[in-house]
This record gives structure tokens, C-alpha cells and sequence, in this order.
């Protein structure tokens, strides 16, 4: 069962910031989960919310704040005094920490509240031009950006669920992929066996306790996305 760090190792450092996906670059597990989002600017800036509330010192939108704006952010303080120098940082920043590794990288657009115009082909070009494009994978809750890279082709896409769905398997052949990201509670339900069963790839957020991710291997996701890559490597290896 593959492991993916979601939004890096976000159980022992704050989500999202380059200490974060520096741990996970130093683990040999599969990859690493981010979540990106359009500044006001156009810029691929990699946070979770559409707001910067929880994790930074700042407030507001990130659509309606500059690259620059957001740079002058604190987004460590929250989670510990410790590390209050992180910044958001640029997707291509993220890159650059990963570009000696072999990881893989879930880029998830986080345009399911706010449509983000470009930010689908910013993605994917930015990938192109640093030579990630047979390393990413993009994911989101927004299916219609999802069938736009499934046109594309240029990169693998999977589709993002929360909750239960009949005949999910089937919806993502509509959309384009065979690929299906599923809420841990909808990872235990008919439509997850039936979609393995009907040869799709299944991945399950967010998987931190040990016991359902024996489970998880039981039923036979292909892998899971956790807070604690650390902990699920050392379990299994």
C-alpha cells in the first residue's frame, strides 16, 4: 500500500510549508499531497483554505491578496512558535524541494469554492517546464477542472469524493479517469469495493490511525494519505 504525506508531514510541522515537505522528502514513501490556489497576481501558491485565517497571522482571501502580500505572512506560528519563519511558498518552490527525489506529487486544485481560471493550465505547464510532468497527479473536489486535464492528457487526474456515492466507479469513467480519492468513512462502504472490484485506483484521505490502514489494506487500496507518513512507514514498511 503506497503512502502519500498530506500536505507533507502536517502531523509533526505546520501543512503545507517547506519543513513539511522537506521531512517527507527525506522518507522513502511514494509521495507527497499539496493543495493550490490562484493569488490575485496569477501566481500557484500552495495552501489548503481560500482564506489564510487558520494558518498564517494574515486574514482574507487568497485570491484577493498579491504573491507578494502573502509572502510577508507567517504560516508556522500557528502550529508552534518554532516555526515562525515559514512562508506560503510558489508550487514552483515546492518543486524545487522535490526535485532531486523520486516522489510523486498530488497536486489537489483547490478550486471547488472559487473557479480559478488558468490555474489548470498553470499547473500543468509549470509541471512541463520543470520536468514533473510523469510525477504529478492532479485531484479535486471541482470534476469539471478534472475532466479539462483528463482532455489534456498530459498528466494523470483523479477525481476527489467526500461522501458515499453509488456507482462512483462508473461517474469517474464519465469524467475521464479510473482514478478515485475517497473520504476515509466512504473507503468502508460498497462504493469503494465495487469500484476496486470494477478496476479502479483508489486512494483514501485521511488515513492517521494504524489499525484503518490495515484495514484499508485488507479491502485493497492501492494507498493512503496521512498526516503521519513517519508512523505509517515504520508499520509497513
Amino acid at each position: 500500500m503506497k503512502i502519500y504525506a498530506h500536505r507533507g508531514c502536517s502531523g509533526s510541522y505546520p501543512e503545507n510549508t517547506a519543513v513539511a515537505f522537506r521531512a517527507a522528502a527525506e522518507l522513502p514513501i511514494t509521495g507527497v499531497e499539496i493543495d493550490v490556489h490562484l493569488t490575485k497576481d496569477g501566481q500557484i501558491v500552495v495552501i489548503h483554505d481560500e482564506k489564510v485565517n487558520r494558518t498564517t497571522n494574515g486574514k482574507g482571501y487568497v485570491k484577493d491578496l498579491t504573491l507578494k502580500e502573502l509572502k510577508e505572512l507567517d504560516c508556522g506560528s500557528w502550529y508552534s512558535e518554532e516555526w515562525s519563519d515559514e512562508k506560503i511558498l510558489t508550487l514552483d518552490e515546492v518543486f524545487d524541494i522535490f526535485q532531486e527525489t523520486n516522489h510523486r506529487l498530488n497536486i489537489e486544485l483547490k478550486s471547488d469554492v472559487f473557479p480559478y481560471d488558468g490555474l489548470v493550465d498553470g499547473v500543468i505547464d509549470l509541471a512541463a517546464k520543470r520536468g514533473f510532468t510523469n510525477r504529478v497527479l492532479i485531484s479535486s473536489f471541482n470534476h469539471e477542472d478534472i475532466q479539462t486535464v483528463v482532455q489534456g492528457k498530459q498528466v494523470e487526474s483523479a477525481i476527489l469524493t467526500f461522501e458515499v456515492m453509488v456507482d462512483v466507479y462508473d461517474y469517474a469513467r464519465v469524467i475521464g479517469t479510473k482514478r478515485i480519492n475517497v473520504s476515509l468513512p466512504s473507503a468502508f462502504r460498497r462504493m469503494t469495493t465495487d469500484a476496486l472490484r470494477k478496476g479502479a485506483i483508489v486512494y483514501v484521505y485521511t488515513v492517521n490511525d494504524i489499525s484503518y490502514a490495515e484495514e484499508l489494506q485488507k479491502i485493497g487500496v492501492h494507498g493512503i494519505f496521512t498526516d503521519y507518513p513517519e508512523k505509517m512507514l515504520a508499520h509497513f514498511g
